[in-house]
């Protein structure tokens, strides 16, 4: 198993930038598909971004979008998030994920998008966008 440890959040202003990073400890990390999850007050968790296990492959949300780029170094069992042209409305705890359940990384099966198809999770870092 993976432990997570998210790290970056913190607060920055409507339009700036952000890198979250997310330490994995155990030595099966590249046989992890990554995740990036956040979570409004009073709103559901919702997908971020997700990569594959090389770091070849990466899905977006529409909302982030060419915002936000997701990156991993297998060498040093991290991800990344780093985002772009924040927005107050996503102020949230943002929670980075790994699956093992996952086999397909691609096509219309869209399993990343689940936060159920994740099955470790860090404890979360807080971002928060002020207009």
């Amino acid at each position: 198993q993976e432990q997570l440890v998210e790290s970056g959040g913190g607060l920055v202003q409507a339009g700036g930038s952000l890198r979250l990073s997310c330490a994995a400890s155990g030595r099966t990390f590249s046989s992890y598909i990554m995740g990036w999850f956040r979570q409004a007050p009073g709103k559901e968790r919702e997908f971020v971004a997700a990569i594959s296990w090389d770091g070849g492959s990466t899905d977006y949300a529409a909302s982030v979008k060419g915002r936000f780029t997701i990156s991993r170094d297998n060498a040093k069992n991290t991800v990344h998030l780093q985002m772009n042209s924040l927005k107050p409305e996503e102020t949230a705890v943002y929670y980075c994920a790994a699956s093992s359940k996952l086999k397909v990384f691609g096509g219309p099966s869209g399993g990343w998008y689940a936060g159920t198809e994740y099955d470790q999770w860090g404890q979360g870092t807080q971002v928060t966008v002020s207009s």
